[in-house]
């Protein structure tokens, strides 16, 4: 394999000076501090290959942004190895920052008060980038990311939408290999979110950029990134493709059915209002009728979506169907609060 990133056994652990209590607390927190250690990352193992798109997620807290400075090279791991672009990146500092490129969605690497353009030619000469060569990448990142409109406008007058494709273009004029992007959409509206998603897309397919995505935003994830990592208190908890997670924890899924009005009017009901359908394979159940409509609810152990529809169109008259599967979001959400330890071995998943 190629690999962009090859992290083993990852460890960050942070000493962190507790305030002693009482009227001498103060000074001997200062002379004498108690430290107490938190482990940030542990035992985090990565291998991205060149030109994926990969979605880091987890919750608040979870080591995401601790990962990413180790990767980058500006916090030292407390154990474990580390190469990105073949190079060890706290070793190689300088010489690694012409291969990456890093956009924080809360912060801005623009000067706040100047035009964006002026922040764009600024950042050719801190990343030395060839008059010639910086003057062809603006050129094409204008292009693709529609700035012409707004770049003679001070940053600080920029809305939000506008400040983050700036932002894109001052990561990207110098051709990084690796793109960080962290939390690149918050905030944004559907407008703003549906370019910067098209942006990405046409940023790993054509140009062969690698991405590593953090975002709380599940369809960034569904949208961008055929595989995603999950982490929790520093922990891989599962590493692989977002339709594998859902068949394996997502629960129900919804089989919604329009049907003839007369013979769902027909049809006897239950204490609860709801029409019931004799003879339901075992492990379907209606949950949801209005009128015609009726809502279907299986479970993975039930029998397949396709089988299920030729049940119905055997003994009613179908009109439409729409099948659905469970959120992502809703998925992730089941497996922080039910506490499912996901690895790569449970999952089946080789890295």
């Amino acid at each position: 394999m190629d690999l962009m990133i090859d992290a083993e056994h990852l460890r960050k652990v942070f000493r962190i000076a507790k305030r002693r209590q009482g009227v001498w607390g103060g000074l001997r927190s200062v002379v004498n501090p108690e430290l107490r250690m938190v482990q940030a990352v542990e035992d985090l193992s990565l291998q991205v290959e060149r030109g994926e798109m990969i979605g880091l997620i987890g919750p608040n807290g979870a080591g995401k942004s601790t990962t990413i400075k180790m990767l980058t090279g500006i916090l030292v791991p407390s154990g474990g190895s580390v190469k990105v672009a073949g190079v060890v990146p706290m070793q190689r500092r300088r010489e690694l920052a012409a291969h990456i490129g890093v956009v924080f969605g809360q912060r801005t690497q623009l000067w706040w008060d100047l035009p964006l353009i002026d922040s764009l030619r600024l950042l050719r000469h801190l990343y030395r980038v060839p008059e010639e060569r910086h003057r062809k990448n603006l050129d094409r990142l204008c292009e693709m990311l529609a700035l012409n409109e707004f770049l003679d406008t001070p940053v600080r007058q920029l809305s939000l939408g506008q400040r983050m494709r700036g932002d894109l273009a001052a990561a990207l004029l110098h051709e990084p290999e690796l793109l960080y992007l962290d939390e690149p959409t918050i905030g944004l509206d559907v407008v703003a979110k549906a370019r910067i998603r098209e942006f990405l897309l046409h940023l790993n397919v054509e140009q062969k950029t690698t991405v590593l995505l953090t975002t709380h935003d599940m369809d960034d994830i569904e949208m961008l990134c055929p595989r995603m990592l999950i982490i929790d208190h520093g922990r891989k908890l599962y590493d692989g493709s977002v339709s594998d997670i859902r068949e394996r924890f997502g629960g129900e899924r919804k089989l919604i059915a329009i049907l003839d009005a007369a013979e769902v009017a027909a049809l006897p009901q239950s204490p609860d209002g709801l029409p019931i359908v004799r003879d339901l394979p075992v492990g379907v159940r209606v949950v949801q009728a209005d009128g015609a409509r009726l809502c279907l609810s299986f479970g993975r152990d039930a029998l397949p979506a396709h089988e299920l529809i030729a049940w119905l169109g055997a003994r009613y008259s179908l009109r439409d169907l729409t099948f659905q599967e469970p959120e992502i979001e809703d998925v992730i959400r089941r497996i922080y609060e039910e506490g499912l330890l996901l690895t790569t071995e449970t999952v089946g998943i080789e890295k």
